[in-house]
């Protein structure tokens, strides 16, 4: 589900390891037809410049960012339930964007904005420090083989990044169903100083009521899966 590229190392001679494999997926017509059709009401054209939300949304208002939204579930659930603030999706897969449109423009939201590129260099050059008020990363791939795990998302570099566009009082919502991976999240976040764990002495929070259950976590849920939830504030 990630969308998103590693940050390249300073001097790295070759180009960054991505967390995610474009794949072609079967596109149904509707979704094609809103990849087109629903594109300027809802998308945000990626230009490698700041992002002009302001005036995306015509407002200022506290803003909540979800890397890797899939097929918007979360997402467009969310922007519904709290009109008050803005949405922000990034996704790559264009199944799952053009989904996500149709959902949007079924519920009538004006507070959502997707793009479709990778969430990395969107966030690098997109968002100023601190202009996040809260951030979403719910079941990001866990690349299970040992060899692949330098294409996790959840890397040191990428922390780092996460804290610096996160408000001073920001909010990092997190969750897999891979246990392996749950333990690398917790890992990276107790070696960084830029968070402190909502959850006090426990590792993870309990399932937050407000976070929709997604096919996906229902199918995992299928196959015997546990999901851990971590909530993280920043520093």
């Amino acid at each position: 589900m990630t969308v998103t590229r590693l940050p390249e190392a300073p001097g790295a001679p070759h180009p960054a390891i991505r967390s995610f494999v474009k794949r072609g997926g079967r596109i149904t017509p509707a979704q094609s037809r809103a990849l087109v059709e629903l594109w300027p009401r809802y998308g945000i054209d990626y230009s490698g410049r700041p992002l002009d939300l302001d005036a995306a949304f015509g407002r200022i208002t506290p803003r909540t960012l979800e890397i890797g939204f899939g097929d918007g579930e979360t997402l467009v659930e969310l922007a519904a339930a709290h009109a008050d603030r803005d949405f922000v999706g990034i996704e790559v897969h264009a199944p799952g964007v053009g989904h996500c449109l149709l959902r949007a423009a079924a519920a009538g939201l004006a507070n959502l904005r997707v793009l479709r590129h990778d969430a990395v260099e969107v966030l690098r050059d997109g968002f100023s420090a601190g202009a996040i008020a809260e951030l979403l990363i719910y079941f990001p791939d866990p690349w299970p083989k040992k060899r692949h795990h330098k294409r996790r998302l959840i890397q040191p570099e990428f922390v780092a990044l996460l804290a610096n566009r996160l408000a001073a009082d920001g909010r990092l919502r997190l969750a897999t169903d891979w246990q392996p991976y749950a333990d690398w999240i917790a890992a990276m976040f107790e070696a960084s100083g830029s968070f402190t764990n909502a959850a006090g002495g426990e590792r993870y929070v309990p399932r937050p009521a407000a976070r929709p259950m997604t096919k996906f976590e229902r199918r995992g849920t299928r196959l015997g899966h546990v999901t851990r939830d971590f909530e993280y504030l920043r520093r």
